[in-house]
């Protein structure tokens, strides 16, 4: 999916805007650990895939969630006291699974490497 220059510019804008919220403004303890790290906009900009990662244990996960979810008026109002829009795009929220899906390939690759090793020696 082609992305335009404003697309990416208002999705940077408000990853950036919705990590300061969260570290600055929040006093929710679900979000206390919770960090945005990628923004997509729709080309129409009326949705932004908000993707977030939480440091802790996996189950912190839904709390996360559950926590932008009950703050998202907030955040979508926040946003459009800043952003130059007509409307502000709705956001929905999503885990960034993408450090988990490569430490899991780059385990599988280390056992490929190890049973290429063994069959080798034998």
């Amino acid at each position: 999916m082609t992305t335009s220059r404003r697309q990416r510019r208002v999705a940077e804008f408000i990853k950036e805007e919705l990590n300061e919220l969260i570290e600055r403004q929040m006093d929710d303890p679900r979000l206390e650990w919770v960090t945005i790290t990628d923004v997509e906009a729709t080309p129409d900009l009326q949705v932004a895939r908000v993707y977030f990662r939480v440091i802790g244990e996996p189950d912190r996960r839904m709390e996360a969630l559950d926590g932008l979810q009950h703050a998202k008026g907030y955040l979508r109002r926040e946003l459009a006291a800043k952003l130059k829009l007509r409307l502000v795009p709705d956001l929905l929220f999503f885990h960034d699974d993408s450090p988990d899906l490569g430490q899991h390939i780059e385990d599988m690759l280390e056992k490929l490497h190890k049973d290429d090793a063994g069959h080798a020696d034998a």
